[in-house]
């Protein structure tokens, strides 16, 4: 058997491609949408892809299974409850794939999802016990797959966690315990709230560790599951809703076209936007009036999905030639619309320093002294609520990083601000949002909370319920 585990940490996401030595046949699971990585490796295994396999429709991220099937001509399939507008070929519950001496068993495991399947691999067909399973987002590493990401269709998350508890129970936990377990997603992904940064387990060892599965009734592992989430970034519905449908398919080579400033600027003014991706210290030497910054370094899609309507065109700013690969992440969640690069920023802002602008970072001791003396500033917090936990600053304005261009109205845009996150990468994201939607005074906290934690500055924690309750200095 080949099997190979791909790990995409910008999207904290896991697809396989497995085949037989034997006969050369092999499926991809859950790809990402840039798919010459699973063709080069088939290639140089001598493998023929026949299947795309998903789990279910991912919510994070534009799957490529229309990419792979373009390239290869392979069939796609979802579980049999999946519905799309392309042809599939379902799998029903049961259902046994050989590709040779190499069997998968399909196993439904609905919860995350109302279609979400898990893949049993069995190295020979003969063997007593499985190999492995892919537990796609039914089951992570010290957690599993959240279920309340599908209220806007229909189904409560309530019901979608009882069905998940009973999935868990009669169809992952009944494999022996040395079956290896590989999931869909790692640490770090927002389709889970405690997922590890392993990348792979046994059922035994998550039977024993992974708080979901522990012996629980079914009504209080709907409270545990449902509890803490994170707030969803904004386009997982919209992607979501994408990968059932058809549509345009990538091209991972292809460049950015280069636009002028005066194009770019065309483009910002007919409701477009202009995505800065460099990092946040670059950033705030000079940039062009109005751009958002989100740093290619770290889960730049995922944050710009945060700050950016789906069919909003967009032009990024990008050292070094990374105009394609900006375009390229921005793709995986389905962020099609990129209209060009604006080139060499730097020149561009000497030939017109009428539109250059500095953003201000401050350190956590120069807040903390203009909080003293300014009544008046406006703190904002960006973090997820879970975050919340370490602390606070007293007075701020609690704004999860994915709500805040739906709730920046509940904020005085003429008021001083400073926002802040955990470390610092996503506060300047959420402070170029605010400048760029008109906030006249936005400065963000180099370090973030835990800089302000370092410097020994008062936090309040918050109680639950109950007022805050002040921690000290």
């Amino acid at each position: 058997m080949i099997f190979r585990q791909y790990q995409l940490s910008c999207l904290s996401l896991f697809s396989y491609l497995i085949g037989d030595e034997g006969t050369g046949r092999a499926v991809v699971v859950d790809p990402q949408r840039d798919v010459s990585g699973y063709l080069a490796d088939a290639q140089a295994f001598g493998l023929t892809i026949e299947r795309v396999i998903e789990t279910h429709f991912h919510a994070d991220f534009l799957s490529g299974h229309l990419e792979l099937a373009a390239a290869t001509g392979a069939a796609v399939s979802y579980g049999s409850a999946a519905q799309t507008d392309f042809p599939i070929e379902p799998l029903a519950n049961g259902e046994r794939l050989s590709l040779g001496d190499v069997v998968l068993e399909i196993r439904h495991t609905p919860g995350h999802t109302p279609e979400s399947i898990s893949i049993v691999v069995w190295e020979h067909a003969e063997d007593d016990e499985p190999w492995g399973v892919l537990t796609g987002d039914t089951m992570f590493i010290g957690d599993v797959g959240r279920p309340d990401l599908l209220s806007s269709a229909g189904w409560t998350a309530d019901d979608l966690a009882g069905r998940l508890y009973h999935s868990l129970r009669d169809q992952l936990l009944t494999l022996p315990d040395a079956t290896r377990v590989y999931p869909a997603h790692g640490a770090g992904s927002a389709c889970g709230k405690a997922m590890s940064d392993a990348v792979t387990s046994t059922i035994g060892e998550q039977r024993h560790t992974n708080y979901a599965l522990r012996p629980m009734a079914e009504d209080e592992f709907v409270a545990v599951v449902t509890e803490g989430q994170s707030v969803a970034p904004p386009y997982f519905a919209f992607a979501a809703d994408a990968n059932r449908h058809d549509h345009q398919l990538l091209d991972d080579s292809e460049a950015p076209q280069l636009v002028t400033l005066d194009g770019a600027l065309e483009l910002v003014d007919a409701g477009g936007v202009l995505l800065d991706a460099r990092p946040p210290a670059e950033f705030a030497s000079g940039h062009v009036r109005g751009a958002i910054n989100v740093g290619l370094e770290g889960r730049f899609a995922e944050y710009a999905g945060d700050v950016i309507h789906p069919d909003q065109p967009i032009v990024v700013v990008a050292d070094g030639g990374r105009g394609t690969e900006a375009r390229v992440r921005l793709a995986r969640i389905g962020f099609d619309r990129v209209a060009g690069e604006l080139e060499d920023v730097e020149r561009v802002l000497l030939d017109r320093p009428d539109l250059a602008e500095r953003s201000r970072r401050l350190a956590a001791t120069e807040v903390g002294e203009w909080r003293a003396s300014d009544g008046g500033l406006q703190l904002v917090d960006i973090r997820n609520p879970g975050e919340y936990e370490e602390g606070v600053i007293e007075g701020a304005a609690r704004i999860p990083l994915p709500q805040l261009l739906d709730r920046m109205d509940e904020l005085d845009p003429l008021a001083p601000t400073v926002v802040y996150c955990a470390s610092g990468h996503r506060s300047s994201v959420g402070a170029s949002l605010l400048r760029s939607h008109g906030f006249a005074s936005v400065a963000d906290l180099q370090g973030g909370f835990e800089a302000w934690r370092a410097a020994s500055l008062p936090v309040v924690v918050p109680a639950a319920p109950g007022p805050a309750v002040e921690s000290g200095s």
